[in-house]
């Protein structure tokens, strides 16, 4: 009896301090509160100018919400559209991407298939109106709004096109349900390798990728590259479901933990595989983000593929959406997700920030050594490591600036305006003639870019001057010296013209094939890929995925 007296006092003591420290917190949070409401109706009430109470209010939220981390984001009612695109999909529309410049906004790349495509809508295309209704000044936003809308409705745009003598075009297309598609390609390599890139992690991806491996295999693949490159995530379930295909049915693949014990979640593949067996790799690089750190990091986990390429992004929060008031959405970081070692990769605590407010990547001393299925040493804390690092050069400042402000798209616009029509993807390559062209289309007058050595030349000079060892021998040698590393960008552009190559040749090919010619076309010369056959193809992979020596 007096066991039990004291179980009780205890509990009633624990009840009436748990409640003495909710209590406290919602006094925090209420008070907090009362001092926001009545300092923004100080500010409304005697403010010298008035104050937009949407933005302001957005724009508090906003910096409450980043100071936690970047995923956790208010999303009102205005905004959602681009939202459900992106977790569905799908939207009504031309199916096109816009592009703002310093000219106006553009079409950059009409889908295949689309209606864009259809009318007759190509790559560079100013818009000038739409709707009878002038753009200039608009944000690509605002364009993209009016673009928009129900399928079988119908838009009127007037564009400008640029090299061409009719360049006043007015367009009249008909809206269309638009289903961006997840895997852009699909199709066999050299070898009997089956390739299939995926771009996205929508409610459509599964059934996509799926068909692809079956089809590849019909077609007789030794062997399949998944390629996730620059894929940034998207819905856990699709990675979950994709998973499925190339494991057992009921395989653990993820669990994630948020507050306290109810919230842990235990995810298995529920799908029956398409093929257990057949020797895979995946691709990564420090785009590969989220859902593609799930899908990389359970089949390295479990053995099932070798991982190639670069280490992903480390992002291993999960976020789910709330409802608010007037139609608003939250979507809040809710956990985070562990792949089967038991191993969390989220690259950056957001709890720990430096006093300037930035955060870092864990450091890899930090880290913690797990084990796969077989007994291999994988790390928390830095993403996904591949298997096998494929090391390429750095993007230097030209070649950035090339891309950077459209001296490759532009030149692919005004080449497709003159030329009908280019060799399949897979043949067409940058030749002198070309490289040519592209150099004397660049204006040597309006093209920016660092020019390193001249920079640091003259830095050096100030600083001898500064401490005194400047003389006429040194100036003589300075002057030699400055004109030896002049940067003459004809030269420049020939050096740099095996890392444009490339980049030109996307824009070309892109304005005849659109997206999945692109593809075919980087394929040519892809060292992440060719590796990836090579491993496919010889004992190297059964080696790379040997359980430990003990």
């Amino acid at each position: 009896m007096k066991k039990l007296t004291l179980l009780a006092a205890a509990l009633v003591a624990i009840t009436i301090l748990a409640s003495a420290a909710t209590r406290s917190k919602k006094t925090d949070i209420s008070r907090n509160l009362d001092v926001f409401n009545s300092l923004y109706k100080e500010l409304q009430t005697f403010y010298v100018d008035s104050i937009d109470a949407e933005k302001s209010i957005n724009t508090a939220i906003n910096a409450m919400l980043n100071d936690i981390d970047p995923y956790t984001e208010y999303i009102p009612a205005k905004e959602q559209e681009q939202f459900r695109t992106m977790t569905s999909g799908e939207y009504g529309g031309i199916g096109s991407t816009i592009q703002e410049t310093p000219r106006g906004v553009i079409i950059a790349d009409p889908y295949e298939g689309s209606p864009a495509l259809a009318a007759g809508l190509r790559p560079g295309d100013l818009i000038v109106m739409i709707d009878g209704d002038s753009v200039a000044g608009w944000r690509s936003s605002k364009v993209s709004e009016h673009l928009k809308g129900q399928s079988g409705s119908t838009v009127k745009v007037l564009v400008n096109r640029p090299y061409t003598e009719d360049s006043m075009k007015m367009f009249e297309i008909r809206r269309a349900k638009i289903q961006i598609p997840s895997v852009p390609y699909s199709g066999m390599l050299k070898d009997g390798i089956g390739y299939i890139a995926l771009n996205t992690f929508s409610e459509k991806s599964y059934p996509e990728v799926r068909t692809a491996t079956e089809r590849l295999i019909k077609e007789g693949a030794r062997g399949i590259v998944l390629d996730l490159r620059g894929n940034g995530g998207g819905l856990v379930e699709s990675a979950v479901q994709i998973l499925g295909i190339f494991l057992p049915k009921g395989t653990t693949v993820l669990n994630t933990r948020g507050k306290g014990v109810l919230n842990e979640k235990i995810y298995k593949t529920s799908v029956s595989p398409v093929d257990t067996k057949i020797p895979l790799a995946v691709l990564i690089d420090g785009a590969s983000a989220s859902a593609s750190e799930i899908v990389s990091g359970a089949l390295q986990d479990l053995d099932r593929a070798v991982i190639i390429g670069n280490r992903s992004f480390g992002k291993g929060l999960v976020q789910s959406t709330r409802q608010l008031p007037y139609d608003g959405l939250l979507k809040v970081t809710v956990a985070k997700y562990y792949i089967p070692s038991g191993r969390l990769i989220q690259a950056i605590d957001y709890s720990r920030r430096n006093p300037d407010g930035s955060v870092a990547r864990i450091p890899d001393s930090l880290t913690t050594v797990f084990r796969t299925a077989g007994g291999r040493e994988v790390r928390d804390g830095g993403g996904i490591n591949p298997d096998l690092i494929v090391e390429y050069p750095d993007v230097n400042r030209l070649t950035y600036n090339v891309v950077r402000d459209n001296w490759a798209f532009d030149f692919a616009t005004r080449y497709a305006a003159r030329n009908e029509s280019i060799p399949a993807p897979e043949k067409f390559e940058i030749t002198d003639t070309i490289y040519n062209e592209f150099k004397r289309f660049i204006d040597p007058a309006r093209f920016n870019y660092d020019k390193v050595c001249e920079t640091a030349v003259d830095q050096l000079r100030k600083l001898a001057e500064a401490e005194g060892y400047m003389n006429d021998s040194t100036k003589s040698q300075f002057d030699l010296l400055a004109g030896m590393l002049r940067h003459d960008l004809g030269h420049d552009l020939d050096i740099n013209r095996k890392n444009i190559s490339p980049y030109l040749a996307s824009e070309i090919v892109g304005r005849y094939y659109q997206h999945k010619g692109e593809i075919v076309n980087s394929l040519r010369d892809d060292r992440t890929v060719d590796s990836a056959v090579v491993i496919l193809t010889t004992p190297r992979y059964t080696e790379m995925l040997k359980p430990a020596q003990k």
